[in-house]
């Protein structure tokens, strides 16, 4: 998710996690233009409570589109109350066939404690295989750790906590400062 304009930019890493009636998105904080840390404490997991039903949205990409999509999702659940999967696919449509929307630069993470989707401004809404996903810099290192750590009898929370240690490890977009929302279903 660069943007050409501002070359260099990375942003976050977010794993959702699934496991014994919870699930758990983390973040971490580090957002980096080239080589420099611009930022180590980015608050990339949001709680959202339209019509008092708790969703969390993770994100990655850019803040400024990220929250334009946020609030879009916010309006989609009030409208369809208790339909995630809808207002998913209604923001996800919006995304890609809106002039404007279309070019934001971002991916969500979303649940409501029993299912998880990644949306992306290409019309995509995928429920997750495994019941992990990752988004960002080190998407791909955070869901690797994740599914090996599902052989362990690890708690959804440990799974997530450990899997982006790895990750923070490895990628040098990825910090260890996490923010973490668990959902139950």
């Amino acid at each position: 998710m660069a943007d050409d304009s501002f070359p260099g930019w990375h942003g976050t890493t977010i794993l959702a996690v699934r496991r014994g009636g919870k699930v758990v998105v983390a973040g971490d904080g580090q957002v980096s233009v080239g080589q420099t840390v611009m930022k180590g404490s980015a608050r990339k997991v949001r709680r959202l409570s339209p019509g008092g039903r708790d969703v969390i949205v993770g994100f990655a990409g850019s803040t400024a589109d990220a929250f334009t999509l946020l609030e879009r999702l916010e309006k989609k659940l009030e409208a369809a109350p208790g339909q995630l999967q809808r207002a998913c696919v209604e923001l996800a449509k919006d995304w890609r066939t809106d002039k404007y929307l279309r070019n934001l630069e971002a991916m969500l993470i979303v649940t409501d404690g029993d299912q998880v989707y990644v949306v992306t401004g290409a019309g995509d809404v995928l429920e997750p295989e495994h019941d992990v996903a990752a988004i960002g810099s080190g998407g791909n290192f955070a869901l690797a750790a994740a599914r090996g750590l599902l052989e362990t009898d690890l708690d959804a929370e440990a799974i997530a906590r450990k899997a982006m240690a790895i990750a923070a490890d490895i990628c040098v977009y990825t910090n260890g400062n996490l923010k973490v929302e668990t959902l139950a279903r």
